[in-house]
């Protein structure tokens, strides 16, 4: 029984490492790697900025691919022990099928600790760090705020739009200037442009051919050139109250406990506090229910086992955003919605696994 049971969990560890690989590099080729690309690579930052840059991110991939390399790895190992007939043989050796799979739900619970560590504390942490290196590369060089083919909001007073940066010359090239309700009251926009770096928090770009619009009035005026101060925000990631998705699990209690002590409605901080707990159990919810699925899929094909996880991972976020969705709406409790995926995922796992229990 000992050696059956090693060589099982040697099995999930084996194709558990190999997923959670797989999908940490797609979410950070999808996703982060293209904002780093984006923000850093594009305006000539080292290899060691780019590295420190991927490593603070990378807990958030490891924060969704975990769990969902553990689905995908029970699907893939459970449905090729189906399809050998290697759970036929068990069976016929009497050993139960609860029996079996008993190193595979230890195996998921310790994931579940490991990913309540990078939701409640890691993941948060990791994205300060983010923005702090985000703020000393602004500091050091206003410039490399500027990125090509994105709206731009670094700059208090403006939005901007650069098509085309190559060095420090820039094409198509449009601004908004903001009023103080934060709308936009004037519309510039330029052919063609040139950073002019200021002081330490500024810089200057020397726009020609520039068409101004009041959107106010709807009076336009034209220039061969002008020149645009703009004061990077130097407020510090340390000098500013963590956005709640930035918070570890303490620092929303203790904010849940001010909101209260004010009055405040605390649904947001309430729901951030479930959504980093109830996300930490999914690989325990997705290991219940995905034993019983493989074992029925009778399939040794790793396609299939990826598209049957993609599908149950796609019904378990769909109530994360719904709940996240309703966080402004305490009517709707949406802090519990975020819980009713681990339940009826436990649930349906249970009663399935039963049957094939019984049906082995």
């Amino acid at each position: 029984m000992k050696t059956l049971h090693a060589y099982i969990t040697r099995q999930v560890l084996t194709g558990l490492l190999m997923t959670v690989a797989v999908f940490t590099f797609l979410l950070i080729i999808g996703n982060v790697l293209r904002e780093v690309i984006e923000i850093i690579v594009n305006n000539q930052a080292d290899l060691l900025t780019i590295g420190k840059a991927i490593g603070f991110l990378l807990p958030y991939a490891l924060m969704f691919a975990l769990p969902m390399g553990m689905l995908t790895a029970v699907l893939l190992v459970m449905g090729r022990f189906s399809a050998d007939g290697e759970l036929t043989a068990a069976r016929s050796n009497g050993i139960s099928l609860v029996s079996l799979v008993m190193p595979i739900i230890l195996l998921s619970l310790a994931v579940s600790c490991i990913c309540a560590l990078f939701n409640t504390q890691i993941a948060p942490a990791s994205k300060i760090k983010y923005k702090q290196l985000l703020y000393r590369l602004g500091i050091e060089e206003p410039s490399r705020l500027l990125v090509e083919d994105r709206f731009i909001r670094n700059f208090p007073g403006y939005i901007i739009y650069v098509g085309k940066i190559q060095d420090r010359r820039l094409e198509d090239i449009i601004l908004y200037s903001l009023g103080p309700d934060k709308k936009a009251d004037s519309y510039i926009r330029a052919k063609e442009g040139e950073i002019m770096t200021g002081s330490k928090n500024t810089l200057t770009l020397a726009l020609r051919n520039v068409v101004k619009l009041d959107i106010d009035e709807w009076r336009t005026q034209l220039f061969d050139e002008v020149e645009y101060p703009l004061e990077f925000n130097a407020t510090t990631p340390d000098e500013r109250e963590p956005d709640i998705d930035e918070m570890t699990y303490s620092q929303l209690r203790d904010k849940l406990r001010e909101l209260e002590a004010l009055g405040v409605d605390p649904t947001p901080v309430l729901v951030q506090m479930h959504r980093q707990v109830a996300f930490s159990f999914a690989a325990f919810a997705f290991t219940i229910v995905g034993i019983p699925l493989g074992i029925k899929t009778h399939r040794r094909e790793t396609t299939f086992g990826f598209a049957l996880s993609i599908m149950l991972i796609l019904i378990y976020y769909g109530f994360v955003i719904l709940g996240t969705s309703l966080q402004t709406k305490a009517q709707y409790a949406p802090h519990l919605i975020l819980w009713l995926p681990n339940f009826i995922f436990q649930a349906l796992g249970i009663v399935l696994l039963r049957r094939a229990n019984r049906g082995i």
